[in-house]
């Protein structure tokens, strides 16, 4: 038997994974994999948390209120909250998200850096493995910028065809 409350709450949760992100309109905050939950509360709220993708991300106010406009506009009485432990990491972005991302002409990332526990140690080592083009595959890439439009991101350039590219960079 399915209960109103399940289904109430299993609507809520595809509602809330159709925001997209306001920085990556092609991708929405469940593919990136900061919608971490959509839970019921005991007095029907419906409770959405989300995890920035970095402490200072200056989108969180707009998902905050995009997430809460779209429920309340879907019929939902909504809170929205913010998490951050465990941090978000780049490792949390689908496949359908890397995929959306790859089309939009972004490179995705790859394999987040394992974190450490305490400070963060400094790394002077090897250059960062090659980034492939999104547009023509060519991994003969060079970094022009260490931030890009948003902090997240890095601007890069194909050395094989020319284009310049976005990368999301491992977190």
């Amino acid at each position: 038997m399915v209960t109103s409350t399940h289904v109430d709450l299993q609507h809520a949760r595809e509602v809330a994974a159709t925001v997209t992100d306001p920085e990556l309109p092609v991708v929405t905050l469940a593919d990136l994999g900061v919608l971490r939950s959509v839970e019921l509360s005991e007095t029907g709220t419906v409770v959405v948390s989300i995890t920035p993708t970095y402490s200072g991300c200056p989108a969180m106010h707009e998902m905050r209120t995009e997430l809460h406009d779209t429920l309340t506009r879907a019929g939902f009485h909504a809170e929205v909250r913010t998490v951050l432990d465990p941090p978000w990491s780049t490792d949390w972005i689908s496949d359908e998200g890397r995929r959306k991302l790859a089309e939009y002409g972004i490179a995705p990332p790859g394999t987040a850096p394992a974190r450490p526990t305490g400070p963060v140690p400094l790394a002077l080592g090897a250059p960062r493995p090659a980034v492939p083009c999104p547009q023509c595959g060519s991994r003969d890439t060079e970094e022009l910028s260490q931030f890009s439009s948003t902090a997240c991101k890095a601007l890069r350039r194909c050395l094989s065809c020319r284009e310049p590219f976005e990368h999301i960079k491992e977190i």
